[in-house]
């Protein structure tokens, strides 16, 4: 009997050997590193930092396809007392509404050939579209959300202002979810490898015995199947992780109007991520290809020194990082999810991540993907896929 294989056991190849092996294929999912999870790992220790996703969007597709299997576990919801803790820095000042054309464009649908800044600014005038443009950065990181496709940035900026909200967040970081999923994983029947990285000459044998599907980042997966055109545009950001010890009246967010820029609590809605009397903070601040990394760190100083009184003594611990095209795909004007790097390769190898051509937000493109990847492999070995998949094909 061919066996499915999967190489990388992040969100996308977690959500493919589920899939699979719910059609009772055999199925082996092979890790390069020790534990699972890949860019949806939760940091060990008191501070609980998320390295990939934060939110699950509750009307998106991966929150049904989890929630349908009793893998979704606890989720908190921002408290409304927090929800007044919203802050926007505008002309260098904070604020605690947003402009008006902020919400006006949500609302309105955007073409998929015309960049946002320019379709954002025949709607709402040049200073909202800044404004609106900016505001994105947090569910793009990009250094410049305007100069994409308007309809990529529109659909975003709708989910993101919606009300009631719909982001959630898992209780104890994403953790607690990878780990479920390896878990079903397992109790399915799937064989998993880790600290087993796979090269090209070995992912040629596995394809010899069975559909692979690759389900790690895109520039692994150009390398691994020696494949130049496996390219998408992603962003580039810098992160700043902090632990600083509570002080009544902290803002929950801080979102930089005048640049891409965002600074959120996140123990607001999960206190369990920082020990007590401490709040786990992050700053995500994008970065245009050419610029150093300290220039976004400076940013996200000033954006705590204008929004976190003190924070400097308040701080138990700190961690800087650059995440640098490995945060989700961006789409240009005239493309769409649709022209990024195809599922099927040929030759039963199979793409899955959250830059290949899959439908949704985020870490959404990777469990959609890593769905249809498991499909599509499942028919080549001659196995009905299993009801219920939650793909959503707009």
């Amino acid at each position: 009997m061919q066996r499915i294989h999967i190489v990388g056991a992040g969100l996308a190849g977690l959500a493919a050997a589920v899939t699979a092996a719910e059609s009772r294929a055999p199925v082996t999912l092979y890790e390069a590193h020790h534990t699972l999870g890949g860019r949806a790992r939760t940091a060990e220790g008191p501070y609980l930092t998320n390295e990939g996703p934060h939110a699950l969007y509750r009307r998106g597709p991966h929150w049904a396809w989890l929630e349908r299997r009793n893998l979704l576990g606890p989720v908190a919801s921002v408290p409304p007392l927090e929800g007044t803790r919203f802050l926007f820095r505008r002309n260098g000042a904070l604020r605690r509404t947003p402009p008006l054309a902020l919400l006006r464009l949500a609302r309105r649908r955007a073409p998929v050939d015309t960049d946002f800044h320019s379709w954002a600014s025949r709607q709402a005038g040049e200073d909202g579209a800044r404004a609106a443009a900016h505001y994105m950065g947090v569910a793009l990181f990009h250094h410049d959300p305007g100069s994409l496709s308007a309809a990529f940035v529109q659909e975003r900026l709708r989910r993101a202002t919606a009300l009631p909200p719909e982001a959630r967040y898992p209780v104890g970081g994403w953790a607690q979810i990878v780990e479920r999923m390896a878990t079903r994983a397992w109790n399915l029947g799937v064989r998993i490898e880790t600290a087993e990285r796979i090269g090209t000459g070995a992912l040629q044998d596995l394809a010899r015995t069975g559909p692979v599907i690759v389900a790690t980042h895109l520039a692994a997966a150009r390398t691994l199947l020696d494949d130049p055109a496996l390219t998408w545009d992603s962003g580039r950001t810098a992160l700043i992780d902090l632990a600083v010890r509570t002080r009544r009246g902290d803002p929950f967010i801080l979102s930089d109007l005048d640049a891409p820029g965002w600074i959120e609590r996140f123990t607001a809605q999960d206190p369990t991520l920082a020990p007590q009397g401490e709040q786990l903070v992050q700053g995500q601040i994008p970065l245009a290809p050419d610029a150093p990394r300290a220039e976004a760190l400076h940013r996200a100083e000033q954006l705590l020194d204008l929004g976190f009184p003190g924070w400097r003594d308040r701080t138990t611990w700190r961690r800087d990082s650059l995440a640098a095209g490995r945060t989700g795909a961006v789409d240009r004007p005239g493309t769409t999810w649709r022209d990024r790097p195809a599922i099927d390769r040929g030759d039963g190898i199979l793409l899955a991540g959250d830059q290949v051509a899959a439908p949704g937000l985020l870490s959404e493109v990777s469990f959609n993907s890593g769905i249809e990847a498991a499909a599509l492999a499942l028919a080549r070995i001659g196995r009905a896929a299993p009801e219920g998949l939650g793909l959503k094909r707009p």
